[in-house]
């Protein structure tokens, strides 16, 4: 039973480290068996966390905020937050081309007293950092979100599907040669040959050698 709670203790903390390094956890972790019950509140937080809900979040962290103090990963699980915006955010960015600010507080479901201004923050941040390719246009309180390029409409495809035809076509070309010529078998069938005609010529000339020097004896 202890070795039992060991480990569901490990799984609890090994969701909540990878959750903050931006990670989801695979559902198998939750699947183990013995650990589904115990294991429950963490896997909706990481439900929460993998799709941006931010409105979903607080009430897993309301629900089960019993459990998360006496696991003593409140604290941790307080930090997710951030993550659970980002999220929501970069699904918002490639779900929208052009959204306002006032519309993107909602999604998110900011509740700050200044929700407009905290979004362009959230924002400003997430393409600072990299999270997301978009862009602020501060004039109209829009996120404009760059196009992402339909790389079929260029010929990068082709000229990969050329590459990769080329490489087959030249190993079965390689292959059909090394069947029809294998690899210095003629060469060493010819130098077999000539060597037989060197000892067969050397020994003529040897009896031809001898038989002159009988007749002079």
């Amino acid at each position: 039973m202890s070795a039992r709670g060991f480990r569901v203790q490990c799984n609890k903390w090994s969701v909540l480290v990878r959750l903050l390094l931006g990670e989801i956890p695979e559902r198998t972790i939750f699947m183990q068996r013995g650990m589904e019950r115990a294991l429950r509140p963490y896997f909706e937080l990481a439900n929460a966390v993998r799709i941006g809900d931010l409105e979903l979040f607080r009430t897993v962290a309301e629900k089960f905020a019993v459990t998360f103090n006496a696991d003593r990963t409140h604290n941790l699980i307080v930090r997710l937050r951030h993550n659970v915006i980002r999220t929501g955010l970069r699904n918002i960015s490639i779900s929208y081309s052009r959204i306002s600010l006032v519309d993107l507080a909602k999604k998110l479901r900011l509740d700050s007293a200044n929700p407009v201004t905290n979004a362009e923050n959230i924002v400003a941040k997430a393409i600072r950092d990299g999270a997301i390719d978009a862009t602020l246009d501060h004039a109209n309180s829009w996120m404009v979100s760059k196009e992402t390029g339909d790389i079929y409409s260029t010929n990068e495809p082709q000229a990969a599907f050329n590459s990769r035809t080329a490489f087959c076509l030249n190993m079965h070309n390689e292959a059909v040669w090394a069947l029809l010529f294998p690899l210095n078998t003629h060469k060493e069938k010819e130098s077999a040959e000539k060597r037989r005609e060197r000892q067969q010529q050397e020994q003529e000339l040897a009896k031809h050698i001898a038989e002159e020097e009988d007749d002079d004896f």
